[in-house]
């Protein structure tokens, strides 16, 4: 019995300093990794700012396609509208 209260708690101290050396492991090990993703996300993000400038111009460009095509559209179906109600007045007067 007095052996058991020897060699317990010394096995528990030696898992227990092997448990910390691991984790303090784990640890670094963790804070080298972030600092690479760190790194990545500031060169993807540096990377995709300097794509801002085209994608403004992207944008600005389809903005008046579609304002011209917009303007097109109204025109002709304005046309159109007023072709039907001519035909109507026509059909109504005679």
């Amino acid at each position: 019995m007095e052996f058991l209260n020897i060699v317990l708690p010394t096995l528990l101290y030696i898992f227990g300093i092997i448990l910390l050396i691991v984790l303090i492991i784990l640890g670094i090990r963790t804070i080298e990794l972030l600092d690479k993703i760190n790194r990545l996300t500031d060169d993807v993000s540096e990377k995709v700012s300097s794509l801002d400038n085209l994608f403004s111009v992207i944008d600005k460009t389809t903005d008046g396609i579609s304002l011209i095509s917009d303007k097109i559209i109204s025109t002709v179906s304005g046309f159109i509208i007023n072709l039907v109600n001519r035909k109507r007045k026509d059909d109504e007067n005679e």
